[in-house]
C-alpha cells in the first residue's frame, strides 16, 4: 500500500547548503516539510508516514548520507542523496532491502 501511495505522492525536494548547513523542502501530495540540519548533528524527524526516526547527515565525498534508526524498533535506515548526471538520485536501505528514488531538475 505505501509503495502505492508513493507513485503519487509528486514529491518534490529543494536543497540549499551553506557550508555544513542545510537546508530541505519536501512538499509531496500529502504534506509539505521544512528540514534545518547540520552535517553531524543528531535530529529527529517524521517519516511521511509517521515513523519516528533519530540521526544525522554527513557528507562522504559528493555524496549526502543520513544514518536514521527508527524509534519504535531501533533499526537502522541509511538514506543517500547524491547528484549523477544533473538528477537527484536518492538511495534507501531498511534490513537488507535496497530503494532508489530518481528526481529530475525543472
Amino acid at each position: 500500500m505505501k509503495r502505492k501511495l508513493a507513485e503519487h505522492d509528486n514529491l518534490k525536494i529543494i536543497i540549499e547548503q551553506t557550508g555544513d548547513k542545510f537546508h530541505i523542502k519536501e512538499s509531496s501530495t500529502f504534506r509539505t516539510k521544512d528540514i534545518d540540519f547540520t552535517l553531524g548533528t543528531t535530529f529527529d524527524y517524521a517519516l511521511a508516514d509517521g515513523t519516528e526516526v533519530s540521526g544525522a547527515w554527513e557528507m562522504e565525498g559528493e555524496t549526502l548520507k543520513g544514518t536514521f534508526t527508527r524509534k519504535d524498533n531501533s533499526k537502522v535506515l541509511t538514506t543517500t542523496r547524491a547528484l549523477v548526471g544533473g538528477e537527484l538520485v536518492q538511495c534507501y536501505n531498511y534490513e537488507g532491502v535496497d530503494a532508489k528514488r530518481i528526481f529530475k531538475k525543472q
